[in-house]
């Protein structure tokens, strides 16, 4: 009797957990990422969640109702998570639809194209229902970068303006955006102004020099974290930061440089997104920043890399663009966009002539850099890094130190030594640029 009592108990308690399981989930956390280009939303969960989803145009705003959980405080958190200068939303509602269903209102300030997936558990994550809200008007970058540049000149220019206007010349050309497709475009016929038939070739190239910084990491995707807390993606957005402030100072041969982030704050960006940024600005150079980790805190020293058509230059390369390749299952790619598969097959497409000035560049950079800090290897390692694949555009990716080694990391978290990192990179960038002017360059007429 006693036994068959013990047997129902059990069956009940079984019968508990399994209406428990099926009625919802647990809410580990939710974020929100606001950015230029999108804003996240994230719930993270210790179970899958299902959903459905109706975007209503006239005033915009995206209703979902997810399945599973109950209104809880940790859900109730998303109301206070939005911020005033989120250029996407404007406000989140939540509230209990039905018995175990959770309606989430997203008031927005413009048109989106939605796009809500789930991933699976990675890395430190358990799952997550994941909402990427995409304006479906976007601005051209190029276009915005050579206004901005247009703007702090207009004071100097008022006096005496020039007899030709390059920059407001291609700005005006950039009325309509690149589209991001898989030609080539020779970047002199896009950028040069015409030409006489009979005028000679000028001193200096008579456009702006474009070169896109990439600060590895961000938003969901926290990178290499080293012994005292620190995150990769948030020392090397400072990094990129100082690295624009010169730049943006510099000249070459007379031309005025400008640099552009794939991201100037802590939000994701996929890899392919990466590149094809660059590319839409039509950028002369691409400096992917990061800092390494390892699985000892012995390793130290900064390391550069470049694309390789033929396998890593060394085992330990091969592991590093493994590691980095893993950006996006971290930092959350939607794999079942409609244009996925044609964004990746733009990673594959690499020239011998883009990796060639690629070496040169990371043999530049990697100089200047050993004259302020340690090298982990004293030549320009190369793997398939992703983030390296941009056809057309020299591309390295810095590792500035090792996040891992707790004398590193605390250098990496030192203004001054960032400071002195960032001078390096510019002197890099700066003597790549004497012995391959931009106006070296073949021009396809």
């Amino acid at each position: 009797m006693k036994r068959r009592h013990l047997l129902q108990s059990g069956t009940l308690v079984l019968l508990l957990g399994a209406q428990h399981l099926a009625r919802g989930a647990t809410i580990v956390a939710v974020r929100v990422w606001p950015a230029p280009d999108y804003s996240r939303v994230t719930i993270e969960s210790d179970a899958a969640l299902s959903f459905s989803q109706t975007f209503v145009p006239n005033p915009p705003r995206l209703a979902v109702d997810v399945q599973g959980i109950d209104l809880n405080p940790a859900l109730k958190e998303l109301v206070a998570k939005v911020s005033a200068n989120d250029p996407t939303i404007s406000g989140i509602r939540v509230g209990q639809f039905g018995p175990g269903v959770v309606r989430l209102v997203f008031d927005l300030k413009q048109a989106i194209a939605p796009q809500v997936f789930s991933l699976t558990p990675v890395a430190a994550y358990q799952h997550r229902l994941v909402f990427d809200l995409y304006p479906t008007q976007v601005a051209d970058p190029l276009e915005a970068l050579i206004a901005e540049r247009l703007r702090e000149t207009a004071s100097t220019r008022a006096a005496a303006p020039p007899a030709a206007d390059p920059l407001g010349e291609l700005m005006a050309q950039r009325s309509q955006p690149r589209p991001p497709d898989t030609t080539i475009a020779p970047k002199e016929v896009q950028r040069l102004p015409p030409q006489s038939m009979s005028a000679p070739a000028p001193a200096a190239t008579d456009r702006l020099i474009i070169i896109a910084l990439d600060a590895g990491h961000g938003g969901e995707d926290p990178g290499a974290i080293g012994p005292g807390g620190t995150q990769e993606k948030d020392v090397v957005l400072r990094l990129a930061h100082r690295l624009r402030d010169r730049i943006n100072l510099a000249s070459s041969n007379g031309n005025p440089m400008r640099a552009f982030l794939t991201r100037d704050a802590d939000f994701f960006v996929p890899l392919h997104t990466r590149v094809d940024k660059a590319r839409r600005v039509q950028a002369d150079l691409f400096i992917s920043l990061h800092a390494d980790a390892f699985f000892t805190p012995r390793p130290q020293g900064a390391s550069v890399f470049a694309l390789s058509q033929d396998g890593a230059s060394s085992s330990a390369a091969r592991w590093m663009a493994a590691k980095e390749n893993k950006a996006d299952r971290v930092g959350g790619l939607n794999v079942r966009a409609k244009d996925a598969q044609v964004k990746r097959a733009l990673l594959d497409m690499s020239t011998a002539a883009q990796i060639k000035d690629s070496l040169q560049l990371g043999g530049a950079m990697l100089k200047e850099i050993g004259r302020v800090g340690k090298l982990h290897k004293p030549r320009v390692e190369q793997a398939g890094f992703a983030v390296l694949k941009a056809p057309d555009i020299p591309s390295v990716l810095v590792e500035a130190a090792f996040i891992s080694n707790p004398d590193e990391e605390a250098k990496l978290n030192n203004d001054a030594y960032l400071d002195q990192l960032a001078d390096a990179l510019m002197r890099g960038i700066e003597a790549y640029f004497s012995k391959n002017p931009p106006l070296a360059r073949s021009r396809t007429t």
